[in-house]
Formats: C-alpha cells, structure tokens, sequence
C-alpha cells in the first residue's frame, strides 16, 4: 500500500512539505497536465510551454532522487481533463493508502482538495505551503486591530523575522526602505545586460509542438522561447541577476525603454512562483552580495522588499479577503477590454512596446504593468474582472494568489483602498519621464486636447472627474483635486468631451 502524492504546477519544489519525510520506497507521485488547468483562461503559448515542460522536468529530476512518479501528458488517450479524475485514475492503478498534498494556492484548488475526502476513500492530509515566510494564521494575527493594512509595516515585520539586511533590530543603512532612489529614468547609452536564453532541448520541443497545435489561437510567439525549465537553469539565470543585474536594479527598476523588454530586471519571478527558486534563499544571495559591498542598498533592499514585502503581502491579501475578491469593483468600471490588449496594435506608442512584448516573452515588469497597461485600464474604466483574467492569461509568472491583488488591487483600485492607498492614475507626463516612449509616439504627451494630444492627459482627467464621489476625501488625492478645482470650466468640459470621444472609437 502506498502514500499518494499529488503535486501540482507551481509545487516544482524537492523540499516541498507533502515530501517531508516519507519514505520513497512507499510513495507514489502524480503529476497531471489536465484541460482544467491549461483551458481557465486563454494562457499565453510560452506561458505554458513553460509550466508543462518545468513540471516534466521536474518529474525526471524526482525520478533520478529515488521517487516513483506516474506522469499524465495533456495528450494521454485517457486524460480525464481534472486533476482530481486523474487522482480518480491513479487509485485504480496503484495499491494507495493515503493522499498528502500541499495545500493550494489558489481558491478553486482549494475548493478541490477539500473535495478529496468526500470523493476518495481513503484519508487526505493537507499539509502546509511552507515554502512563504509568512503563515495565513500569522498575516490573520498581523491584521487584526488594524484599520488599513498597508505593506510597510508588515515589510517590517518580515525584515526582523527573516533577519534580512538587519543590524540587530535595526534596519541596515538606518531605514526600510529606499524606494526614493530607485526612480531614475533609464538612458539608451547605458550598458544593460541581457537575461540568459535557454534554447529548447527536446522536451521542451514536444511541449512548443503540442502547444503550437492544441492551443493555435491563444496570445504568444514560441519562436523566442527562453525560459530555464530546470531547477539548475534557474539557478544559472539567478546567479546571472546577481553578478550582472542587479547592482543597477535599484536605480533603474522603474525605467522603461523603446525594445528593451528586460533592463536591469531579475527575470526569476516564473521560477519563484512554480517552485524552482526558494524565494529566501534567492534573498540571502541578495544580501551576501551587498555585504560584500558587490552592490548597493537601494538595488539590494529594493529586491529583498519586493520578495519578502510585496509578494508574501498579496499572498496575505488574496487569502485573507476571500474567494469573493475577484468580484470587487469599487469604481464600478464597466468597459470592455479593448482588443489591442490581445494584438498590442494601438498608435500609443508606450501600450504597444508593453503590449508587444508580453506577445512576444510572456514577460512585462511591474512598471510596465502598473503604470502603462493597468493605467490605462483604470484611467479608460475598463472591466476590472476582465483586466485580471488578462494579466492571469498573459504572463509566465501569473498564478491567482499574485496576480489578483496586484491587478484587481493594486493596478485597478477595484477592492477601495484595501490592498493600496491611493489609485495610481498618471498621466501622460509620468510615462514622459520614466520611459522614451512619448519620443516614438505619433501623440504629443504635451497636449491635452486635439488630434495629436496624448490620450493619458484627457483620460486622467476624466478619471479624476469621474470618480470624484469616491476618491476626493482620500488624503492622498488632495492635490490632483486642488488641480481640477483651479481649472477654468472651459477647459474642464474640453478635457471630458475629448476623453468621452476617445472612449467611444475604444471598442
């Protein structure tokens, strides 16, 4: 009789806590590409090319460690579509005597695995996702008492629990946070480094052939694919981060360039989040590299904040606001999403580089994302619902627990204020300064209203406008208030008529 194991997706890990401690010998893994999975959303082609050849790569990797793995292929004749019938299956073909699983990431895998009991004879344990620094219980007892949950305090929190760049019980260089200098725009004479490629070996080759043929219609080029599919690649890429990347990340972390997707940026969060990095460990290397004076503060304090701060924070968020977040819609945004989000052909120069190379890498950074694709989407009021399903979809490193909070929360203001302070709305003047986009556009970022006027500028003024029964007592839009107070009512009516016209040819 043997121990069931099911791993999943973003569970690419050899320390995950459903292998703690069992014997091999008396173990069997299952690891299922199913229609569930891979049909949920539209994922981009390179998307799940790199899931479903990370997982078989990681079943090889198990098999070599001594475990026996029963391995189903999204091809399989029998494939049952579920993970929980090819659990179903798999009984039929092995003597089991238990399941242990690590418990989900995600609320509809949650929902199955508490459907498991009921539906398998036999007894289910689900063990504890250990792999965050964070444990639910604790983010539940960090939010209590508190009116607004906002991630400084609880970075901090993390910092002195993890020891990462602390002096004692006090921060390294004798603040948190040194977001204030990782703002300079970029410029094209400098030397960026590029992210390693990993040209497909065979089994990546299959998986780019089923993929071209099963999901021919969905977003995404295959030609360029370059992920690490190996926990040993990762590995290679991260190192690369650290000895090339990342003294320059803090400066330049929010810059953006014409045709160069990658800048100074890490490229490890797909790794992270399906399991081939451990996110603590990727830390400490920050760390070490700072102590030995290899890089400075901003770039390491910046890096460790957005994987010990940011990421453990939304995990806190999604699982603490519940399976009805995905509902929120606080600015009540009804607009469909427009098609250029699925073909990046749109004369705004900045949407179509961010645009163009998700379609090309299934990758944008988190500026690109916030301040050039959701900012768009919030200033337009597109549907908030329909703008997370497209960043799930596009994106190599979207799982729900991450993706939702950042966009429905963070990028859309749909849940009112309780992931962010305040909406991050800009106009055409931010992206001017952080990016050389408005340089190669056909608008002017300089012009409000006209045939040429950049349509941020009218758009934010519309959203200001429009929203103002929602967002004028929040302390941190005072002055975007003062401005549409000041305006003359000429041209107030002028900046609303050209956004309404805008929005109208939207569609």
């Amino acid at each position: 009789m043997a121990t069931f194991i099911p791993i999943f997706g973003d569970q690419l890990s050899h320390d995950l806590s459903s292998l703690a401690g069992q014997d091999k010998k008396a173990c069997v893994i299952l690891m299922a590409e199913v229609d569930e999975e891979t049909e949920y959303v539209p994922h981009h082609k390179s998307k799940m090319v790199y899931i479903l050849s990370a997982m078989r790569h990681h079943a090889e990797d198990l098999r070599r460690a001594g475990w026996t793995v029963d391995y189903v292929k999204l091809t399989d004749a029998e494939n049952s579509g579920s993970f929980t019938g090819e659990i179903a299956r798999a009984i039929e073909r092995h003597k089991v005597s238990a399941l242990c699983v690590t418990e989900a990431g995600e609320w509809r895998v949650k929902a199955m695995l508490d459907s498991w009991p009921d539906r398998f004879d036999i007894p289910v344990e689900i063990r504890p996702d250990d792999r965050f620094l964070c444990t639910h219980a604790e983010f539940e007892s960090w939010t209590k008492d508190r009116k607004q949950l906002r991630m400084e305090f609880f970075y901090r929190d993390m910092r002195r629990k993890s020891g990462l760049m602390m002096n004692g019980d006090k921060p390294e260089g004798g603040q948190w946070n040194f977001d204030a200098e990782n703002r300079k725009p970029a410029k094209r004479d400098l030397a960026m480094p590029k992210p390693l490629h990993f040209a497909p070996n065979a089994v990546t080759q299959d998986v780019i052939q089923m993929v071209e043929s099963r999901f021919a219609g969905n977003m995404g080029e295959t030609t360029k694919f370059g992920f690490a599919v190996t926990r040993e690649d990762a590995l290679r890429q991260q190192k690369h981060f650290l000895d090339h990347a990342l003294p320059s990340f803090g400066d330049y972390q929010d810059a953006m360039l014409t045709a160069e997707p990658f800048l100074w940026h890490s490229i490890l969060s797909p790794y992270i989040n399906s399991g081939l990095l451990d996110p603590l460990e990727l830390c400490r290397a920050v760390e070490v590299q700072y102590r030995a004076g290899k890089v400075p503060i901003n770039a390491a304090e910046g890096f460790i904040r957005q994987v010990i701060g940011w990421r453990e924070y939304v995990r806190g968020i999604y699982w603490h606001a519940g399976p009805e977040y995905v509902e929120s819609n606080a600015l009540a945004a009804t607009r469909p999403l427009p098609a250029f989000y699925w073909t990046g052909k749109t004369d705004m120069h900045c949407l179509s580089q961010a645009i163009g190379q998700t379609i090309a890498h299934s990758y944008a950074h988190h500026i690109q994302r916030l301040m050039i694709t959701g900012n768009f989407a919030l200033l337009a009021g597109l549907n908030p619902k329909e703008v997370h399903k497209w960043y799930l979809a596009v994106y190599a490193d979207a799982y729900e627990w991450v993706e939702l909070p950042n966009s429905l929360g963070m990028s859309q203001f749909a849940d009112g204020g309780m992931l962010a302070s305040k909406p991050y709305a800009a106009s055409g003047a931010y992206i001017n300064r952080m990016s050389d986009y408005c340089t190669h556009c056909r608008y002017d970022v300089k012009q409000r209203t006209g045939p040429k006027a950049c349509p941020f500028n009218a758009l934010y003024w519309e959203f200001i406008a429009r929203n103002e029964g929602k967002l004028r007592k929040n302390p941190r839009m005072a002055m975007p208030y003062k401005n549409w107070e000041r305006m003359a009512d000429a041209d107030k009516v002028a900046l609303r008529a050209h956004a309404q016209q805008f929005l109208e040819k939207l569609g």
